[in-house]
């Protein structure tokens, strides 16, 4: 398949079985990442907090938000939780987690993804 079909599938399917941003690639069909071609270890909540800010680029995603998306409706967690498995994640995908490029902390309303 050439590229402007695969681009355009990416487009038309944004949850689509693989996708990719800065030097990571998520493969949802494989449970799999990489960053930097190296394979990246997630966690369950790290792998399922991820495909929610993928699949919500761009948006702010509240606490709120985030929980329902991640843990669901009926589970209550301190914000706190939400924070740890942020940072963990941050500090797997980002190449400095110190000055985040993809999970933006968006200071009392969320956090926002950019690509």
């Amino acid at each position: 398949m050439n590229a402007r079909i695969q681009a355009v599938l990416r487009r038309v399917s944004p949850s689509g079985p693989v996708r990719r941003f800065g030097d990571v690639t998520v493969d949802f069909s494989r449970c799999e990442v990489l960053r930097g071609g190296a394979r990246v270890e997630l966690t369950a909540q790290e792998f399922k907090l991820l495909r929610a800010f993928l699949d919500h680029a761009g948006e702010v995603l509240s606490l709120d938000r985030l929980l329902s998306l991640v843990w669901g409706q009926d589970v209550f967690l301190t914000d706190r939780v939400i924070y740890t498995h942020v940072n963990n994640l941050r500090s797997k995908i980002d190449q400095d987690p110190s000055r985040p490029r993809h999970i933006v902390s968006m200071r009392g309303l969320g956090y926002r993804f950019d690509v």
